[in-house]
């Protein structure tokens, strides 16, 4: 059972909290329980909220000590350093090995307390301005989802929490366990870190030009040579619309939504069957077992091999070997 612990501070946003609850808190009843979810705060009690009542939290912040992902959904007011008691916990946690996240805000408690240092982070595009001075030695990126970097993750506005947290799930669990979360939660599909905070709002033309078709009929022909010339004919459009389009509306390109739609296939294929590897490319459109291979590395850091081996659901069925024959004398 992996223990998530939510880290809140009055006046605590109800959303934020809820995009970790969401994700990490809930009982399914089609899948297993692989979560452990509390909150703790560093004054246990009543906890006033952002949404006009209070919570009871019971946990302090010795919470942090048994947990193996700390979460921290938010931190408001954002100009109010964490007490050096919250500083001292969050770096115990991480010396410690635990997972460390944010979720919008929360990314400047993780910065006040030093764990983003000299490394890249992102968090809501408002605070864009004040934490790029306030934290110099902060790479931050305003343009993207998320960052993960395994042991520290941070996200930006609260929306793009629960993509992270989908995210972290999909890479504790493997990706059907994930997409099964997202299913029960009604989300739309996965979206990838590097993709934009906010999109432009929709030229007239494209209200009705919505590329929901578009995607259902890219999703349906992975394992055939999908181009971009080719979804443009299909839409309708010049190749340059399109990838105008994909990025007023998904934040990214052709290119790489597809990638990302073709490696998730291809995850899935490797948690849920037993086919080769060479056979797993050419389904997902990803050609063959070396190019495969290659988008694994780039993209999860692993290999395709040694996926399979850490989220097979069911394992494969052994071969016959034959009528028993007792050995010879």
């Amino acid at each position: 059972m992996h223990r998530v612990a939510a880290l809140v501070h009055p006046p605590q946003s109800t959303f934020e909290l809820a995009c970790a609850a969401e994700v990490f808190g809930i009982q399914r009843r089609e899948l297993p329980v692989r979560y452990d979810f509390g909150v703790c705060t560093e004054h246990p009690g009543a906890i006033p909220t952002r949404a006009g009542y209070d919570m009871l939290v019971t946990e302090g912040l010795d919470a942090l000590e048994r947990a193996d992902t700390v979460v921290v959904p938010g931190w408001p007011p954002a100009r109010e350093p964490p007490s050096p008691a919250v500083v001292a916990a969050l770096r115990r946690a991480h010396a410690r090995g635990v997972r460390m996240v944010s979720i919008c805000s929360g990314a400047l408690a993780l910065a006040y307390a030093g764990l983003l240092d000299r490394r890249r982070a992102t968090t809501h595009w408002a605070l864009a301005a004040e934490f790029a001075v306030r934290f110099p030695t902060v790479r931050f990126d305003p343009d993207v989802l998320y960052v993960d970097h395994g042991d520290v993750a941070t996200s930006a506005g609260a929306g793009a929490g629960i993509d992270l947290c989908l995210h972290l799930v999909r890479g504790d669990q493997g990706a059907r366990y994930a997409a099964q979360v997202a299913r029960n939660m009604v989300m739309p599909p996965h979206r990838e870190g590097g993709q934009l905070q906010y999109a432009g709002p929709p030229h007239p033309t494209q209200i009705d030009g919505t590329l929901a078709p578009l995607l259902e009929w890219v999703t349906e022909r992975l394992g055939e040579p999908v181009t971009l010339d080719g979804m443009a004919a299909h839409a309708g459009v010049s190749a340059r619309t399109l990838a105008r389009r994909f990025a007023d509306q998904l934040g990214t390109s052709p290119g790489r939504w597809l990638l990302a739609q073709r490696i998730t296939a291809a995850r899935e294929l490797l948690e849920g069957s037993d086919l080769p590897l060479d056979a797993v490319a050419r389904r997902t459109g990803l050609s063959s077992p070396a190019n495969l291979r290659r988008r694994f590395l780039n993209v999860l850091g692993t290999t395709p091999g040694a996926y399979r081996r850490a989220f097979r659901t069911d394992p494969p069925p052994r071969t016959p070997r034959g009528p028993h024959r007792p050995p010879a004398a």
